[in-house]
């Protein structure tokens, strides 16, 4: 099945949410996306084992999306099989009082993975400049500032300013940043969050607040179109996603990072002369056991 999805879905140039669609419209089918899964998942749990044993460099993966798009299902079939030991995962919720004490990008840099790790974010910085830029009102919990009036044009620019600055300062000291949109439409929103209600296996997934946000979708939408160009730069690039179809939304995530982890040009460490020789020392001593 020679297929690969990183370039395809790369945010290059002006990126409008309008002109990109939700839906997956090309030739795979469920079945292939299904079993292509299957044959990546193999392939990223041995770069992800190159990654660990190299350990000079990290991979820092960002999942945005609206509710129900399919982040922590995603997260479970794309990272299934990795070992543990070399994956972290972080969901970031509503802030802490000891988080908001500290300026926005605090807490993520207590998250970033190690050398040697793939750290997944799911959500992450940009609800400052999404979810917060939706409520002004949340920013005055960082007691900074007085009034909404404070957070006008600049104090956005700063803001993504911040994040640029954050992401590159990252890049240049080992960290490999890939940041997935999971575009999913209102319409199918509405299907999930149905199924939420309708499957009892499902309703502890429903939130009461689900519903005054999903009727700022559309103000969602335009943010996340703004941040998206503000920040996708070539050491923190941005992918936008068909996520009305999860299963492709899955096949074509674990693509983009397997592609990415190959392009790090990760190595095993190479023995010593003298580690070498232990080696071969530790072989003759087991294999002479009675």
């Amino acid at each position: 099945m020679d297929t690969n999805f990183s370039d395809d879905f790369l945010v290059q140039g002006k990126f409008s949410i309008k002109k990109t669609s939700t839906e997956y419209k090309g030739k795979l089918t469920k079945d292939e996306g299904t079993q292509l899964l299957i044959q990546e998942k193999e392939k990223l749990r041995d770069l992800q084992e190159k990654l660990y044993a190299d350990g000079s460099k990290s991979l820092l993966v960002v999942l945005q999306a609206m509710d129900a798009a399919g982040k922590d299902s995603l997260i479970e079939h794309v990272f299934g099989g990795v070992n543990p030991q070399g994956c972290n995962v972080t969901s970031f919720k509503t802030p802490s009082s000891k988080e908001y004490s500290h300026d926005f990008l605090w807490r993520h840099y207590l998250a970033l993975p190690q050398k040697g790790m793939i750290g997944i974010f799911n959500r992450s910085h940009y609800e400052s400049v999404l979810v917060c830029k939706v409520h002004p009102e949340y920013n005055l919990s960082e007691k900074t500032w007085d009034s909404v009036k404070d957070f006008d044009d600049k104090f956005w620019e700063n803001r993504y300013e911040s994040i640029r600055n954050f992401e590159k300062h990252l890049a240049q000291n080992g960290t490999t940043i890939v940041k997935i949109f999971l575009n999913v439409s209102k319409g199918e929103q509405k299907k999930r969050l149905l199924d939420r209600i309708n499957e009892p296996e499902k309703n502890w997934k429903f939130s009461s607040a689900d519903l005054p946000e999903r009727a700022l979708f559309d103000k969602y939408m335009e943010h996340y179109e703004t941040a998206i160009n503000e920040t996708n730069k070539k050491d923190a690039p941005w992918y936008v996603l068909p996520a009305d179809n999860k299963w492709f939304a899955r096949a074509a995530a674990i693509q983009i990072i397997i592609d990415t982890l190959e392009k790090m040009d990760l190595k095993f460490p190479q023995l010593s002369e003298k580690d070498s020789q232990g080696l071969k020392d530790a072989k003759k001593q087991l294999e002479n056991e009675k």
